[in-house]
């Protein structure tokens, strides 16, 4: 090989491992599953939900591209458990199991790449702020953060330490700030409209491929939901429709942007739950984008299913509290 070749592929590695960490919105879905809402002392809640996220679409900015030789698939396992307090004040922890798959196909070769492990959770303490505006309507804020649980060192089948984005963890610890707000209506109390906004401020992976630092960009996601109640045959059901923005600044690594990652997504979200019993209820949603603008060139998300349970215990009842109280009279 002659020194003018050997030159050529020396400069284009950096471009290389550029291209190879794109990012692609994949990871696990934490920020999209916390908040439970805030019920009476002593009750618990806890969730059990399974997240399949499907990226098929590559983007160059809000052009879609016509290559389907890319395709991510993410699987997730979600416990999360909201114990309140006191009526206003509840503590949150949401913990997840994920597998994630990459698949590149041209020239009739096929590249696989997968993880899967515990990944990171999120522990949130929440305050609400009953009929702030308002007998109907309800603020409440929370201040949490994620724990890195998950490994940040997984390889694939050569031995190869495989990109952040495709880790089971992140190995850095964020920040997260939650706040809500509904209100419902006296023409019917059923219907309730509410939004929620989720920043994740992001910590620093300084240990990334051994001496390199990795830091995944802030995070914002603003929701507005729009639900309604039904008897159906003895069964309460609730469907509802939201809409997702969500905003990812560009990573960084050593301090220095990373191309091809960060943008602004857009989702309309279709959503039914079922009430089981009265203390146990089932839900199914989409999340399907219909706006993406993205930093560079990137797969995003072409549509996302999540399904689960939430089982909830309310405290006993202070039977003696209620009793009513003897009268003493006063023989002379």
């Amino acid at each position: 090989m002659c020194f003018k070749e050997l030159l050529s592929i020396v400069c284009m590695l950096p471009v290389l491992q550029i291209n190879a960490q794109t990012c692609c919105s994949g990871g696990i879905p934490l920020s999209n599953n916390i908040g439970l809402p805030i019920l009476e002392k002593g009750s618990l809640q806890i969730g059990l939900h399974y997240d399949y996220n499907n990226l098929n679409t590559l983007n160059n900015g809000n052009d879609k591209l016509d290559d389907d030789a890319r395709l991510r698939i993410t699987h997730s396992v979600l416990l999360n458990a909201n114990y309140a307090l006191t009526n206003n004040l509840s503590i949150e922890g949401l913990f997840s199991w994920v597998n994630q798959r990459r698949k590149i196909s041209q020239f009739n070769n096929e590249n696989l790449d997968k993880t899967s492990g515990i990944g990171d959770a999120v522990l949130l303490a929440k305050y609400k702020f009953p009929k702030i505006m308002g007998k109907n309507t309800d603020l409440a804020i929370g201040l949490g953060t994620k724990l890195p649980l998950g490994s940040s060192t997984e390889t694939n089948d050569q031995g190869i330490t495989l990109n952040a984005d495709l880790q089971p963890g992140s190995n850095a610890w964020d920040m997260v700030y939650w706040s809500s707000i509904s209100t419902s209506f006296n023409f019917r109390p059923s219907f309730s409209v509410s939004s929620n906004i989720i920043y994740r401020s992001t910590g620093t992976n300084t240990s990334y491929f051994g001496d390199s630092a990795y830091k995944f960009g802030n995070e914002l996601q603003a929701f507005i939901h729009f639900s309604d109640q039904f008897l159906f045959y003895k069964t309460i059901v609730t469907p509802s429709i939201s809409f997702k923005y969500r905003n990812a600044n560009q990573d960084k690594v050593n301090n220095f942007n990373l191309d091809n990652t960060g943008g602004n997504w857009v989702f309309v979200i279709p959503n039914f739950s079922i009430s089981l019993t009265p203390q146990l209820s089932f839900s199914l949603k989409a999340e399907l984008p219909i706006y993406s603008f993205v930093d560079g060139t990137q797969l995003t998300p072409t549509y996302r299913l999540t399904s689960g349970l939430v089982f909830k215990t309310s405290p006993k009842p202070n039977i003696i509290s209620k009793l009513p109280r003897r009268k003493h009279t006063r023989h002379l």
